[in-house]
């Protein structure tokens, strides 16, 4: 059986990238009240409510908040109605991410590359504009109902996208932020046998490359396993880790994500941070709730044979929960939120990095315990 591979040095040349990506531009949810969910977002984790779009705007059937913490966008969208895409995606997952939308220079062309390529077409390359300028996008199909919205900004000088109002209410008391930075990474579950499936459609029609694989035997306990492998750019600017469950005792914890899920989808969005004890203090004040991994991942000895020396005071780790790896590039540390609704599906991970490409393998088996007490108190293990 293979084993993970440490992040290759195998990137793309700039010359032969036909899909050349700035980063992530947003990531859109669907969810069943897009006003309830947008203050908690304000209030839990410390975005802005910068823009609305709905009936006072021009847009008939659906309600959407642009929220923004630096570099991050989360756009909340919902229904008016029990007759759309949008109530039928809520219907059958709950609230979880529809869109990881990618910042291009053009749309069209990265349209037309994908789907030469193999791609699903969603949406056509569509103009967008308005007093402010003109956006275009286009969008192609992932796992599940997730899709990819390629969004060129080039000439627009509005505040988001066309149809889309400041939200400005004076009387309210914005929130400050909790220092979250940007969307690392975005994570994918799949059903058994379909990981392969994605790595190739990523590899064939975006030019991803595989940078890291996780087997069973790494991530595992002794009741439940997944393998995974992380699918990448060229410079790394986006990174998609792609999970599917394998065969253990019991059930795993991407077995229950695709059951309350109703299939494949994003199970969790890292967001980066400068500063993740400050970070996590403020987010855990304000009543985010997160994993607990066991008091014996922080033995001294321990933990400092396999990480080394970094700057943070493992006290301060102790007592946030967060957890902390290293790479042959640098260290990381990482802490995980509770799933954000009803539903064990889509979480947080909360994540610096201090040089290290890879995402947290010496705490897998830490973060799998910690998930199957979880389980194991909702009846699902």
């Amino acid at each position: 059986m293979s084993t993970s591979t440490a992040p290759s040095d195998a990137h793309m040349d700039a010359t032969d990238d036909f899909l050349p990506l700035r980063g992530t531009d947003h990531v859109e949810f669907y969810v069943g009240n897009a006003k309830q969910a947008a203050h908690y977002y304000a209030h839990l984790f410390g975005f802005t409510i910068r823009a609305y779009r709905g009936p006072e705007t021009g847009v008939e059937d659906a309600v959407s908040y642009l929220l923004t913490q630096n570099d991050i966008r989360f756009v909340l969208t919902s229904a008016l109605g029990p007759d759309s895409a949008i109530s039928d995606h809520v219907h059958r997952h709950g609230d979880g991410v529809k869109d990881i939308a990618l910042r291009v220079e053009d749309a069209a062309t990265s349209f037309d590359e994908t789907t030469r390529r193999g791609a699903t077409p969603v949406q056509a390359p569509t103009v967008h504009e308005d007093e402010d300028g003109r956006i275009v996008t286009a969008t192609i199909a992932t796992y599940g109902d997730t899709v990819h919205t390629f969004v060129e900004r080039v000439g627009y000088d509005g505040l988001f996208f066309p149809g889309f109002e400041a939200w400005d209410h004076v009387a309210w008391e914005r929130p400050s932020g909790t220092g979250l930075q940007a969307v690392d990474h975005c994570v994918g579950n799949v059903e058994e046998g379909d990981m392969d499936t994605y790595v190739e459609y990523y590899g064939q029609t975006m030019g991803f490359y595989n940078m890291l694989h996780f087997t069973d035997q790494d991530i595992s306990t002794e009741y439940s396993a997944l393998m995974s492998k992380v699918m990448a750019n060229g410079d790394e600017k986006i990174k998609f880790p792609i999970n599917e469950p394998a065969e253990g005792k019991k059930k795993s914890q991407i077995e229950e994500f695709l059951e309350f899920y109703q299939g494949p989808g994003v199970q969790h969005v890292a967001l980066s941070t400068d500063d993740i004890i400050g970070a996590v203090r403020a987010l855990r004040r304000r009543g985010v709730e997160f994993l607990h991994v066991p008091d014996t991942y922080y033995d001294r000895e321990v933990l400092s044979e396999r990480v080394g020396t970094i700057n943070e005071s493992i006290d301060a780790l102790e007592e946030l929960g967060i957890l902390v790896d290293r790479d042959p590039d640098g260290y990381l540390l990482q802490i995980f939120t509770k799933p954000v609704q009803d539903r064990p599906t889509v979480f947080f991970e909360i994540i610096q990095r201090e040089g290290a490409r890879s995402f947290g393998a010496g705490n897998f088996k830490a973060l799998f315990k910690a998930l199957e007490r979880e389980q194991e108190r909702r009846g699902n293990l």
